[in-house]
């Protein structure tokens, strides 16, 4: 295994190593060619608004079992389709297809996928400009689009 360089005038070759070696930190790579941003169909928005086109159930990784409840999204911004889940018992009965409903992240490491539901990043928080928590509670009703 090559050693580290030593000596007075070492800084030369060691930025030069330290700058060939970037492009193999994943990190780096990510910014440098963009993709960070091309994989992110929010764009690094905190939360985005779309129509929904049809709910779907995504089945839990082992060692779980059960169907979880979710919802294909089709973004407004950027006309991106995603997939997010209906948080809690029966709110999947409050979402409608073409209903507008507003996603954010679900809260997994590194912007991904959390618990054992794969391949789902977001979370439905309102539905028509009414939240689902409160649609759940029965405190309001949903509005009619």
């Amino acid at each position: 295994m090559a050693r580290k360089t030593k000596g007075l005038f070492a800084a030369a070759k060691l930025a030069r190593k330290r700058k060939n070696f970037r492009l193999s930190q994943k990190g780096f790579r990510q910014v440098f060619y963009g993709t960070r941003l091309k994989a992110d169909p929010l764009k690094k928005a905190p939360q985005a608004r779309g129509i929904v086109l049809e709910k779907v159930g995504v089945e839990a990784k082992q060692p779980h079992s059960g169907i979880r409840k979710c919802v294909r999204v089709q973004l407004i911004k950027n006309g991106k389709q995603i997939t997010a889940m209906t948080p809690g018992d029966k709110a999947i009965t409050f979402i409608d297809e073409h209903d507008e409903v507003e996603i954010e992240g679900i809260g997994g490491a590194m912007g991904r996928a959390m618990g054992d539901i794969p391949g789902v990043r977001w979370i439905v928080t309102k539905v028509n400009g009414i939240a689902v928590l409160e649609l759940r509670r029965g405190k309001k009703e949903k509005k009619k689009r």
